[in-house]
């Protein structure tokens, strides 16, 4: 591969004169710009022939990691293989032409695919109603939120502004709440990663008529199934509160369990992760919000369309081709892949909770902490065998974390594949632990200061000539 034409900027590439395109003539005359519209020089744009403009954009593409190309441990919360059919489906002009504000008579079919998407759900979750107008998964959770609010406030309930939420939830749910303008309790988790019932026994006693709604995360952030779901949802009812699912992981739940069966009354469903999306690097998303009986009328107005409506397509999609009877296994296989990779390599990486997992795990680092490998130098070297590197330094519980997610497409050759490297860095980390932590050395850019980068990105050439002068 050239690759001056693989790591160079397109401005770089360019040769004054050469064009890759032709006009034809001018037929329509000329016309004058008014002056404060002129620019005061040309704009610098590259000059480049055509075939190194598809050389180059085609070369750089090869460089964005994605499911289509390789194994990307984030898993279910960000990026899994999604069918082409749901591609296909969401592509059709008969849906991608709509507009929302065309005639209702003339988009029935639409408006059909959205009312049999929310029953299907409701069969999913055991719930009674969705609303599908929440674009992102944090919106859901705001708009859950407000139907928990709103619910108390037409009982009189005005005091109930405290939601419980554990030290282990994702980050959006006391984020959601303040929005909402309710007020932050967390409970602390035991050592095994739980939900500790004492201290949230404690709490209760002390906020009984002041509980809005506790918030959990289910598998947890650990990837671990909260045993005591019954106890917990008791105690938050008979003080009159509500309990909240974040369906961020609902992955492994499918076919074994719906969280209105365990007792929850408002639930939030990232259906670009549970149900075919591509929304790495800020792609679309969609949190459908379903409820218990009663609670529909609560439903806010925070969008007056159906959400990211190509989002519910891809969904309902997803949903029809693995059926009543194949959904059943998207649970238990991205389960049995979780717990697949945590056996085989708990040996050498520190497993800070054992027992059985769900959909992900964490490990705290190297098992070998004499090396002074850390969980950022694994992530970097696993550029360099071809592999997305996992979530790191998430959840907070833990110093090094390296949370690992495979979801319930990945073959088993796949993932041995992937064990086998990270055996291969832990071997490296101990045999010869620089070439792990000035990793990565076969990518076009070398490892950068991460802090540097965010804190003054260069986003136009201009800047990198001026920078280098």
């Amino acid at each position: 591969m050239n690759n001056k034409l693989y790591g160079n900027l397109i401005f770089e590439l360019s040769q004054p004169g050469r064009r890759g395109y032709s006009l034809p003539k001018n037929r329509f005359g000329d016309y004058s710009l008014p002056e404060a519209l002129r620019r005061k020089e040309d704009a610098q744009l590259p000059e480049c022939d055509e075939m190194t403009v598809v050389r180059h954009y085609t070369n750089l593409s090869a460089n964005n990691f994605g499911v289509d190309n390789g194994f990307y441990p984030l898993g279910s919360c960000t990026m899994k293989y999604n069918p082409k059919i749901d591609e296909e489906m969401a592509a059709l002009p008969q849906f991608q032409n709509l507009h929302p504000l065309q005639p209702a008579e003339t988009v029935r079919g639409a408006e059909a695919v959205c009312t049999l998407l929310c029953r299907s759900l409701c069969e999913l979750t055991g719930l009674h109603a969705f609303t599908l107008k929440p674009f992102a998964g944090a919106h859901g959770e705001l708009t859950g939120l407000m139907v928990i609010k709103k619910y108390h406030e037409s009982r009189g309930d005005w005091q109930r502004t405290k939601v419980i939420v554990p030290d282990s939830a994702h980050g959006t749910n006391p984020a959601s709440a303040a929005v909402c303008g309710l007020d932050i309790v967390e409970v602390k988790s035991t050592a095994d990663g739980l939900v500790d019932l004492a201290d949230l026994e404690n709490l209760v006693a002390q906020e009984k008529d002041n509980i809005a709604a506790m918030m959990m995360t289910n598998p947890n952030t650990l990837g671990l199934f909260e045993r005591q779901i019954p106890q917990i949802e008791k105690l938050i009812h008979e003080v009159g509160g509500l309990m909240y699912y974040d369906g961020a992981n609902l992955n492994p739940m499918l076919g074994a369990a719906r969280p209105g069966d365990m007792g929850f009354d408002v639930m939030h469903i990232n259906l670009h992760k549970t149900f075919s999306t591509p929304h790495g690097g800020g792609g679309p998303g969609a949190g459908p919000v379903g409820v218990r009986q009663g609670l529909e009328q609560f439903f806010p107005e925070v969008s007056p369309y159906h959400g990211n409506f190509a989002v519910a397509i891809r969904a309902y999609a997803y949903i029809l081709s693995l059926g009543r009877e194949h959904i059943k296994e998207v649970g238990p296989l991205a389960t049995l892949n979780a717990n697949y990779i945590k056996e085989s390599l708990k040996d050498v990486y520190e497993l800070p909770i054992g027992g059985l997992c769900k959909h992900e795990f964490v490990f705290d680092g190297l098992k070998d902490k004499s090396t002074g490998v850390t969980t950022m130098d694994v992530a970097k070297r696993l550029l360099d065998y071809g592999y997305h590197a996992p979530t790191i330094y998430f959840p907070l519980l833990f110093h090094e974390s390296l949370m690992i997610e495979p979801t319930e497409n990945e073959s088993k050759e796949t993932i041995d594949g992937f064990i086998g490297v990270m055996r291969q860095i832990a071997q490296e980390a101990k045999d010869d632990p620089d070439v792990v932590k000035s990793a990565p050395h076969l990518t076009p850019i070398g490892r950068v200061d991460d802090v540097l980068a965010a804190k003054h990105p260069i986003v136009t050439y201009k800047q990198l000539i001026h920078d280098a002068d």
